[in-house]
């Protein structure tokens, strides 16, 4: 089975660099464009079913990809809850004390009245294992999730292995992944990647 992990295109705070977790922030002019350049290099393969996550940025990324496809919303695909970090980029977190230990801790720890790292993985992982299940249970051979970076590094750090933030991608990037049988995921490949 081909399961392929998608990210969001671009919205105004991730252009800003900004920790955008729960935030329902839509697409912004300049992520739908790197979208509608994505599709036209044939970058996001068919598929037969779709899952997203239940914020604006992932159903509005999965419309212009998939317009034809039923959405199937997993509410554990939704991004971290980066608590006081939400909505503020690094220039605006500078020098604040919690900040530079989160930054020194490798984002180990959780965020301030935030999401911890660990159940944010676990959240993701459940998320995945589910659908993976659905799909064997049904048939389909090709997926897409339209996701968040984080889910899309928690997901393949748990499950394929390796470090977090080697699995980052940018807006409208992902990974193809070949999952075996037992759910686990044998091969990665770039979405852009030709």
């Amino acid at each position: 089975m081909e399961i392929v992990l998608i990210r969001h295109g671009a919205t105004a705070g991730n252009i800003e660099k900004r920790y955008i977790g729960t935030t329902d922030e839509p697409l912004c002019d300049t992520g739908t464009a790197q979208i509608h350049e994505y599709m036209s290099d044939r970058c996001y393969p068919q598929v037969q079913a779709l899952y997203v996550s239940p914020l604006k940025r992932c159903s509005q990324t999965a419309a212009f990809i998939y317009p034809d496809m039923k959405q199937i919303i997993v509410q554990d695909f939704r991004e971290c809850d980066f608590g006081k970090f939400e909505g503020k980029n690094y220039k605006e977190l500078t020098g604040d004390e919690y900040y530079q230990k989160w930054i020194d801790s490798n984002g180990t720890i959780p965020f301030p009245q935030g999401e911890d790292i660990a159940d944010f993985r676990t959240r993701c992982v459940h998320a995945w294992n589910k659908v993976v299940n659905e799909c064997m249970e049904s048939g389909v051979g090709t997926a897409a999730c339209v996701v968040h970076g984080g889910t899309i590094m928690a997901v393949l750090s748990e499950i394929y292995g390796g470090y977090y933030y080697d699995y980052h991608c940018g807006n409208g990037d992902g990974y193809i992944c070949d999952v075996t049988e037992e759910g686990h995921i044998s091969t990665i490949k770039k979405i852009t990647e030709k």
